[in-house]
């Protein structure tokens, strides 16, 4: 059915607070917080201008595009982000195969089926035949059903719905959090949330394993935050980057290029364009609107072991 933006806007909200209510009751009855909740309703399909994490006045809206475009070609190789982008990973639990999908690649056992649920609820173009595989995402294996795969590369590509949908869905889950968590651990520079935000994209969180591979405190206890970011940053390359896992392995790049910005004292990212895995990144609007073109289909062997998989 067609809607119209403001009965769209209403739609999301609806889903996504019933979505973030649940997820709520569910994580205080396991005695609590899920990795990645995000914070109640939402006031926008424009994320640039959606309620926001206290930390968010510490960007601009060129520094909040920047990190988006990082992450965006970190994810899919593109500034805009690949809407209709698939991946095939063995990354699921047990390291199976598993669907990753979108913008900023969410996964099959991970939160594939709040994003499908906010969509099917709001009306677009392939909503209704998406609708039936809702109860089935991380339940059922979805990753050789190719008629699910090719209902989500339709939707994505051409749906300015799903779209909208992923904008808000990947603000909610991961830059919001990644905001909250740099907050309340004191961190303020850009480049730091950047580096907070790709760890909550590509690890699911900031590992706790990596922080005790060094000693230096988060600036809220009283450490140095250029510091910690240095070490973190270069932990997480370590770890990466000596994975026996070749697609791990390769992923360091993203480490690699943190590691450079830190390294020149780009903490405002104002020195640009910042290199994304060669790609240039200027943080200028976009047209979201304009749908990606090419395969959107992934498949890498090798599994992953890292991402929201995990949760």
């Amino acid at each position: 059915m067609k809607t119209d933006a403001n009965h769209t806007v209403q739609l999301l909200q609806s889903i996504l607070s019933v979505a973030l209510s649940l997820q709520s009751a569910v994580d205080e009855l396991k005695g609590g917080p899920r990795t990645r909740s995000g914070p109640e309703g939402v006031a926008s399909l424009d994320v640039e201008h959606a309620p926001r994490a206290t930390g968010d006045a510490l960007l601009t809206d060129q520094q909040r595009r920047i990190c988006e475009q990082v992450i965006n070609v970190f994810e899919t190789g593109t500034i805009a982000g690949k809407y209709g982008s698939i991946s095939i990973y063995n990354d699921g639990p047990n390291r199976i195969r598993q669907v990753t999908y979108g913008r900023s690649q969410t996964t099959e056992y991970g939160n594939l089926r709040e994003l499908v649920a906010m969509y099917a609820g709001a009306g677009g173009r392939y909503s209704e035949q998406l609708r039936p595989y809702v109860e089935k995402i991380g339940r059922t294996a979805l990753v050789d059903d190719q008629t699910f795969k090719n209902l989500l590369k339709s939707a994505g590509n051409e749906d300015p719905v799903m779209r909208d949908c992923q904008d808000i869905f990947f603000d909610r889950r991961y830059f919001q959090p990644a905001l909250r968590w740099a907050v309340e651990n004191g961190f303020h520079y850009p480049l730091s949330v950047l580096v907070i935000y790709d760890s909550f994209i590509h690890s699911g969180s900031i590992l706790g394993f990596l922080r005790e591979r060094f000693t230096e405190r988060p600036p809220a206890q009283g450490g140095n935050e250029k510091t910690w970011i240095s070490e973190y940053v270069q932990a997480r390359h370590t770890w990466l980057s000596t994975r026996s896992n070749p697609p791990v392995r390769a992923s360091a790049y993203r480490t690699r290029d943190l590691l450079r910005e830190i390294d020149s004292g780009n903490w405002d990212l104002s020195a640009l364009p910042f290199k994304a895995n060669g790609t240039p990144v200027f943080g200028q609007p976009g047209d979201k609107e304009a749908p990606p073109t090419g395969d959107m289909l992934h498949v890498v062997s090798g599994g992953a072991g890292y991402g929201d998989a995990a949760e």
